[in-house]
């Protein structure tokens, strides 16, 4: 296994401007953004606090938060990354519906999907659906599964941005333990699957989910719907503390004995103000190399 960071490329419509004293000013088309992240525990470059921004985000004590307004901020609109569209909107929870560190990993998929056309790709917690997007728009047949109806309808509609509407897409709103197993139960086998799990989080029934407990469970019935020979399998984390090297390990137990190697890492975005912001972990499993 190797660790490494792996940095967005090819983005235009998005910029980190700086970051620092817990904040992030960050570039989303024509909209610039300040919101709160946790690692960024380092002084500001630029001037603070910051006055070139049209959405301020402001935690509450008591859980959420709501965004300041200086001038028009729009209620979405939408950004390009290479050939694909994306709509954005400020949610009442700070995201926008888009992690531009991903791009990473949409290239990286994307170069994978020429080795194998048609090659079917299981999405779970697929949220808005931009990595489906992109192994879409690369030839893939794609499963998204999340178990928010709002986000499937995301997800559908920068299909459509992205002129893939009559796509080889199956979109589903199911808990995504029960539809692995389900698909364990009917044979039915993918080429690659991609998972983002939250640390916690509900499923359409109210099923409750807690990555410490769960997360193994379902990657031991993700290896059971892969081919023998699987082509990719990513695994995304945003929980605060699970290392690149826990989730290597994970995907080493879930694969062993499969062709192929590990290696995991940091996401990153390069600051325009000098450095780089950690935007989460990744663990990747390459069919395609020897281990």
């Amino acid at each position: 296994m190797d660790s490494r960071i792996w940095t967005a490329p090819d983005w235009s419509d998005f910029q980190v401007l700086d970051s620092g004293f817990g904040m992030k000013l960050e570039r989303w088309g024509k909209v610039n953004l300040a919101r709160p992240d946790p690692q960024v525990l380092w002084p500001p470059r630029q001037d603070f606090p910051w006055t070139d921004w049209q959405g301020w985000y402001h935690r509450s004590n008591q859980g959420g938060g709501e965004w300041e307004h200086k001038g028009k901020l729009p209620d979405h609109w939408l950004m390009k990354w290479r050939d694909l569209t994306f709509k954005v909107r400020p949610t009442d929870f700070k995201h926008t519906g888009l992690f531009p560190e991903q791009a990473a990993n949409w290239a990286w998929m994307s170069d994978k999907l020429k080795a194998r056309p048609g090659a079917k790709v299981l999405n779970l917690f697929g949220y808005t659906g931009a990595a489906t997007v992109a192994c879409a728009k690369a030839g893939a047949q794609v499963t998204h599964v999340d178990a928010a109806k709002g986000m499937v309808e995301w997800c559908k509609e920068n299909a459509a941005l992205s002129g893939l509407k009559e796509a080889p897409i199956r979109y589903l709103v199911d808990d995504c333990q029960k539809f692995v197993e389900r698909e364990q139960r009917r044979g039915v086998l993918y080429d690659a699957i991609v998972l983002d799990p939250p640390s916690y989080g509900r499923g359409k029934s109210g099923e409750t989910w807690k990555l410490e407990q769960h997360l193994w469970p379902l990657l031991q019935a993700c290896a059971q719907v892969l081919v023998g020979k699987p082509l990719f399998v990513v695994l995304n984390s945003y929980t605060t503390g699970l290392s690149p090297l826990v989730m290597a390990q994970l995907l080493d137990a879930m694969l062993k004995g499969r062709p192929g190697s590990v290696s995991c890492g940091e996401l990153a975005l390069p600051v325009a103000s000098g450095g780089q912001l950690p935007c989460g972990t990744c663990a990747r499993f390459d069919g395609s190399t020897p281990a």
